[in-house]
């Protein structure tokens, strides 16, 4: 019944003011309004809630016990809405988050850290994996992914920053291998494939001064869904690897690895939040989005 609720809300503030007045006042309405709502809700009774003076406003017999019976009623609703409130501006309780291993462990930690200061009483659980989790199927409140535009429909997501990234390979390597001028010359090398990107053992790559990206069929010399080790691998003489330049950023300062055909790119690849399909974020959750975004731009990448 539209509006039942709210008429016995009225109906406890007359009660418990003794005053149409005061009720009013007290709900932020009009005299009118609280009139309206004691009137439709005794129409709906069908019986006489309050005796009505020039002095005061008093309960009937059948409006005393009334009162009675719904008082506990919206006492226990009032409550169950103030500590569902509480929770939300307490930040309490578990929050679930899968992140990309190489990623969590170089930049995680500062994030982390002043969400924990700020919010002691959420318990942050925290995996790093580079595989992609089911947020949903898995549990998880949030995941961090780097990663092509999301072509998961079941859940919702928030570009944070884009992620460049790089064809590299040791010097090494590079002086007794074959010519590398285009993409072209790739099939002639030995490329090392990183096993959770999208490209799979195709990568596509575009000339800067133009748009559209070419295919580029490779045979993995080695295959790896990690990073950090592939990168380890290519400063080892292993190979070419496409990886984000984060990852290789110490390395190429270091020499050890040096990028090759800089004139091309890959696909824009973006550090993205996902969430399960929520109407609206939960408190908790949009405020560890919030304080990890305020440190992407100290990410560097």
């Amino acid at each position: 019944m539209t509006g039942h609720l709210e008429r016995i809300k009225t109906f406890m503030e007359v009660a418990s003011a003794g005053s149409f007045t005061a009720a009013a006042r007290a709900q932020g309405s009009s005299s009118s309004a609280v009139t309206r709502h004691i009137a439709d809700l005794e129409q709906t009774l069908g019986v006489q809630l309050f005796v009505r003076t020039t002095r005061k406003v008093s309960l009937t017999q059948a409006g005393a016990v009334y009162f009675e019976k719904v008082h506990p009623l919206i006492s226990a609703l009032t409550a169950a809405d103030d500590g569902a409130r509480a929770q939300q501006k307490a930040l309490s309780g578990t929050l679930q988050v899968s992140c990309p291993l190489s990623f969590g462990t170089r930049f995680l930690q500062a994030p982390l850290t002043e969400f924990a200061e700020l919010h002691p009483g959420i318990d942050l659980r925290i995996n790093l994996t580079d595989s992609f989790v089911d947020i949903i199927k898995d549990g998880y409140d949030m995941a961090l992914r780097i990663s092509a535009a999301p072509a998961d429909k079941s859940t919702i997501w928030r570009k944070i920053c884009p992620v460049p990234r790089c064809l590299v390979a040791a010097p090494r390597y590079l002086k007794q291998a074959p010519p590398l001028a285009t993409p072209a010359d790739l099939p002639n090398h030995r490329c090392l494939s990183y096993t959770n990107q999208s490209e799979g053992d195709t990568w596509h790559l575009a000339h800067n001064a133009e748009e559209t990206m070419r295919p580029v069929r490779l045979t993995p010399a080695f295959a790896c869904n990690n990073g950090d080790l592939l990168a380890q691998m290519a400063a080892a003489g292993g190979g070419i690897v496409l990886l984000p330049r984060f990852i290789v950023a110490y390395m190429l300062e270091a020499g050890t690895l040096q990028t090759v055909l800089e004139d091309w790119r890959a696909p824009e690849i973006w550090l993205t939040a996902f969430y399960p399909p929520y109407q609206k974020l939960p408190r908790a959750i949009d405020r560890f989005t919030e304080v990890f975004e305020q440190h992407a731009g100290q990410f560097g990448l």
